[in-house]
């Protein structure tokens, strides 16, 4: 089984690491591909693609990081070919999933991993499973709850904060080296 992890990572955080981290070892993955969304059909970006993709890197030192030039999930699994694939994506974005580009064919295509935080309402959850047409193909796995948000990390490098206990070491200094996200930067 291969996981999939993909965001624009703008910046990584340690968020993201926990997804990652749990997934592996709820699903006992062997494999995990990170990918870096070049050019995102449902979000802004502050940063280019390279710049992401050089923090995911040091993000994910021990996973394989790639740059994903397609807009939507369903497009890149359309083309691109992995082992039992498992796409890792958190609640709040799964709520939102009967709203992604063909959300059941992305469930033909790949299963989908599901990462909760304890007392996340799963009411919520249970509406987005009622609509789908194979909601045996979605696993939920719990994380620890982290409250990181990739805007929230800019925000605080743009006004010259520490973000040291919100992102990888690596990636703080990569931020700091590069002059990333600063309002002058």
């Amino acid at each position: 089984m291969t996981g999939l992890f993909g965001s624009v990572f703008d910046p990584p955080h340690n968020g993201h690491l926990a997804v990652v981290h749990s997934a592996r070892e709820h699903f006992d993955l062997a494999r995990i591909v990170v990918l870096v969304v070049a050019d995102p059909g449902h979000k802004d970006v502050a940063t280019d693609a390279s710049e992401r993709l050089a923090l995911a890197r040091l993000a994910f030192p021990d996973d394989t990081v790639e740059l994903d030039a397609h807009p939507r999930t369903v497009d890149m699994l359309r083309e691109r070919r992995f082992d039992d694939p498992l796409f890792l994506v958190g609640a709040d974005e799964f709520c939102d999933f009967l709203g992604w580009k063909d959300p059941n064919d992305v469930l033909e295509l790949a299963r989908l991993g599901v990462a909760t935080r304890p007392g996340y309402p799963r009411d919520r959850l249970d509406r987005v499973l009622a609509e789908l047409e194979c909601p045996d193909r979605v696993s939920f796995f719990e994380i620890e709850p982290l409250d990181v948000a990739s805007r929230d990390i800019r925000a605080r490098v743009a006004r010259g904060e520490p973000i040291d206990d919100l992102v990888p070491p690596p990636v703080a200094a990569e931020i700091a080296r590069c002059g990333l996200y600063r309002r002058d930067g």
